[in-house]
This record gives C-alpha cells, sequence and structure tokens, in this order.
C-alpha cells in the first residue's frame, strides 16, 4: 500500500466538514418552508440532515482507522437569505456538488492504494450523485425532460 495517508486523513476531515456544514444547512432550510407543500419539503429536508450526519459520522471513523484527529471544523455555511424553495435546491445542489468532488479527490488517492478507501468513495459518490438527481428532478417543470444542471 503507497497511500498518502495525510492526505488522505485531510481530504476525509475536509469531507466531515462538508458533511456536517450540510446537517446545519438543510436543518436550517427545513426551518424556513412555509407553505402548502411544507411537511413533505421539511421531511425530506430533515432526511437530508440525517443522512449528512451519517456521513461524516463514516468519514470521522475512517480518520481514526487510519491514525488521525477528527476535525472539529465545519464546513463553509452561506446565509444567502434566499427561502424559496427553489433557491434551496440549488443552494443545495452546489453544495452536494462541492461535497461530491471532494470525494472524487479522495477516490483518485485511493485508487490502487487502498481498497477501503476506494469502496468508501465510491460508495458516497454514488450516493451524492444520486441525491443531487433527485434535486435536480425537483427543480425541473413538470414535463420537462431534460436536466436542470443548475440552470
Amino acid at each position: 500500500m503507497n497511500l498518502d495517508t495525510e492526505k488522505a486523513i485531510g481530504l476525509l476531515n475536509r469531507i466531515m466538514e462538508l458533511e456536517l456544514a450540510g446537517v446545519v444547512r438543510y436543518t436550517h432550510y427545513s426551518l424556513m418552508v412555509y407553505g402548502y407543500n411544507r411537511m413533505p419539503i421539511i421531511g425530506w429536508l430533515a432526511k437530508q440532515a440525517d443522512e449528512g450526519l451519517l456521513h461524516a459520522r463514516k468519514a470521522g471513523e475512517l480518520i481514526t482507522h487510519f491514525g488521525g484527529h477528527p476535525s472539529l471544523g465545519i464546513g463553509p455555511l452561506l446565509e444567502s437569505h434566499k427561502h424559496d424553495i427553489g433557491d434551496i435546491l440549488r443552494e443545495s445542489l452546489e453544495h452536494e456538488q462541492l461535497a461530491t468532488s471532494v470525494y472524487y479527490e479522495l477516490l483518485t488517492l485511493a485508487e490502487g492504494n487502498s481498497i477501503l478507501l476506494e469502496d468508501y468513495a465510491r460508495e458516497m459518490i454514488c450516493e451524492e450523485e444520486l441525491h443531487a438527481g433527485e434535486v435536480d428532478k425537483m427543480l425541473r417543470k413538470p414535463g420537462d425532460i431534460g436536466v436542470f444542471a443548475g440552470k
């Protein structure tokens, strides 16, 4: 194994911080939803916050597995003061794309060096890309079949 453990721990800490920021974001978003469709939307947002916490814990477990110290930091938190559902979803998509890019960095580092980290990164990339796809579908108008892609 020729893994740069220090760099892997750094990326895992960055992932953990981003996932914890996601927990805060989704919790905040769930509190700011109003209107007729509030209940299913806040349920979905709360589920995303719970998932972010699980992802942060997974990253933290791997950090300690490789002898590192989990960060007490948290990723960037943006308060845009935009609480329209479309704005919330676009911010969510942007955040998910950032997290996915760090998982890809970890995958590149791990390839051929750590099956454990390769499998972890691939699993998380799959989850993040499926999540981004869900958000993309929610941003589309009924009947749209093309990808929204943040437009």
